[in-house]
């Protein structure tokens, strides 16, 4: 078992991973379709007699013109729609998804064990990060989860939409970094507590594309491709 672990079943977790990924973005594009503007029929103006430009010398008065009135009607025109948006409805649980999210993937990919396991196997890695420093991102991240958490027990509006899946794909996530932390500080037996560890993120991986983790790649198709009221853009797909 404990070869297995160590062995295929990390090809097979990272073959299930991508191939799971591919799944889902054709599933997406199968049950999408090019959206269709609808253009307005405008009259065309009347053709004017151009006239001639009046260039207006380039001096400080003019410049510090020109960005307050570029401010200005960017302010206007961005700021109705900013307003709405979680960021500003919700600006505490903004900073701590945007942290959570940034240290998930910062941590497990600077890690120097990690590294020096990607050097030994492909002879190649990716930079690595002081074991303090990969620490501190670890916790942050639990802390995070632990967040997340009493929202789901405590926040009514947010329980009445919580299920046993919730508390499951929580707990898939947090618990590589869990065993990590624990392995790296060598808590309990080491020997059982890695064979976890790699058996966790092994998990992980493999339900990455069939469960709400999935959203690591639904969060760019829809922000991009979707219209919507948190869209990127007026969107170029539509269900």
């Amino acid at each position: 078992m404990e070869e297995f672990i160590r062995g295929p079943l990390v090809w097979i977790a990272f073959a299930v991973f991508f191939a799971g990924l591919l799944l889902q973005g054709w599933l997406f594009f199968r049950n999408t379709s090019p959206r269709q503007r609808r253009r307005l029929a405008v009259p065309e103006p009347k053709k004017k007699k151009p006239q001639k430009d009046k260039k207006t010398p380039l001096t400080p008065a003019a410049l510090y013109a020109w960005l307050v009135n570029g401010s200005s009607a960017c302010y206007q025109r961005h700021w109705p729609r900013l307003r709405r948006t979680v960021l500003f409805t919700h600006p505490f649980m903004t900073v701590v998804t945007v942290v959570f999210h940034t240290f998930l993937f910062a941590a497990p990919l600077l890690a120097r064990a990690h590294n020096e396991l990607l050097r030994r196997g492909l002879g190649a890695g990716l930079p690595s990060l002081a074991d303090a420093a990969v620490d501190a991102m670890t916790l942050v991240v639990l802390l995070c989860g632990a967040i997340f958490l009493w929202r789901r027990l405590l926040v009514r509006r947010v329980r009445a939409i919580t299920t046993f899946y919730d508390y499951l794909v929580l707990a898939i996530t947090l618990a590589p970094f869990v065993t990590g932390f624990m392995a790296a500080h060598h808590w309990l037996d080491y020997h059982t507590v890695i064979l976890v560890h790699i058996g966790c993120g092994e998990l992980m991986l493999m339900a990455i594309p069939f469960t709400k983790l999935g959203h690591m790649i639904y969060f760019f198709l829809y922000r991009f491709l979707l219209p919507g009221e948190y869209s990127f853009g007026q969107g170029s797909r539509a269900w």
